[in-house]
């Protein structure tokens, strides 16, 4: 597995990661911890070193388990946290004593003495984000954290949190369904690493999907706008596009997906999410693929005719973003 650096953090890690989130929260009953244990320490041998969970994925459970299954390698890994809510209460929490006692719980969890990567999960509108910065600058100095990020954030606000402690990588979704390039452009600038998250569109740019797939009641996805019936069968032209690609390179869909992410700046490290061995050996496997400009090219060109049909989340949700 070829290796990336985050902006100009010199944070630097597998040129893949894995989301770890639906290991535990989200995607359906939480899967057995011994067989995800298994996962993760499969995705080591692979090469990967970047693993991402939160305190809010479960609650807690996530990081238990990303805690435990990488505490043999601990030496080998940068594992990524993130705080911002109030677990069992409403809304975004990021007071800074509420940020130190989420930092000391967390490394509890992921026994460890370090947080690689310590991410603001979305802006706290009632917290100036130069305290958020301020806060995760003094965990820094004290040894608890190394390095800074945010999720989600406005542009703004991450130009205001950079000012007072330098910002790693901005985790943000990403991907051929949700593209942005506003944010690259000021990420490029500030020397930020981007994180893409969903780079598989949820599952959808796998091509495993169709307009007849439907969602249990406890699979999130059943109230995003995107995975009607009717916006899955309109995006089937993002799929299409995929396939034909991965055709002539000996890829699969979800492959292409993630080499055109690789593709576009040096400093994006996309973490696809998984639950299942021959998917992560897949996901994995794109690190290698190299897209021509003849490629890249043609992606841009369909992509531009295709106006893709579906909200990415409910206006609840989408109003925690951008701030």
């Amino acid at each position: 597995m070829k290796t990336r650096k985050l902006g100009k953090s010199g944070l630097e890690v597998s040129a893949i990661g894995l989301g770890c989130m639906g290991m535990s929260f989200s995607y359906g009953p939480p899967k057995d911890v011994g067989e995800m244990t298994k996962l993760i320490r499969a995705a080591v041998d692979q090469g990967v070193t970047f693993f991402d969970t939160a305190e809010v994925y479960g609650p807690y459970t996530n990081e238990e388990l990303v805690g435990g299954a990488l505490a043999p390698v601990r030496d080998k890994v940068v594992i990524a946290t993130k705080f911002g809510f109030n677990i069992g209460g409403e809304g975004p929490n990021s007071r800074p004593d509420h940020i130190r006692q989420v930092a000391d719980a967390s490394l509890k969890r992921l026994r460890t003495d370090v947080i690689d990567l310590f991410y603001q999960h979305r802006v706290d509108p009632a917290v100036p984000i130069e305290d958020v910065a301020g806060a995760v600058k003094d965990l820094i100095a004290a040894g608890k954290v190394r390095h800074f990020g945010l999720s989600e954030a406005g542009l703004d606000t991450v130009r205001r949190a950079h000012a007072v402690q330098p910002v790693a990588a901005l985790q943000n979704e990403y991907s051929l369904w949700t593209q942005r390039p506003a944010i690259l452009a000021v990420l490029g600038e500030l020397g930020i690493g981007l994180v893409a998250y969903s780079p598989l569109g949820k599952g959808f740019l796998t091509g495993a999907m169709s307009a007849g797939t439907t969602f249990a009641a406890d699979d999130f996805r059943k109230t995003l706008p995107r995975f009607t019936p009717e916006a899955m069968a309109a995006n089937q032209a993002l799929v299409d596009l995929l396939a034909r690609l991965g055709k002539a390179k000996g890829a699969t869909v979800a492959q292409i997906a993630l080499a055109w992410l690789l593709a576009l700046r040096p400093w994006i490290v996309p973490i696809p999410g998984t639950t299942r061995l021959d998917r992560l050996t897949e996901n994995n496997g794109a690190a290698a693929i190299e897209l021509s400009a003849a490629d890249l090219a043609e992606i841009d060109a369909t992509v531009a005719k295709i106006e893709v049909q579906g909200a990415r989340y409910p206006a609840h949700l989408e109003a925690r973003t951008g701030l």
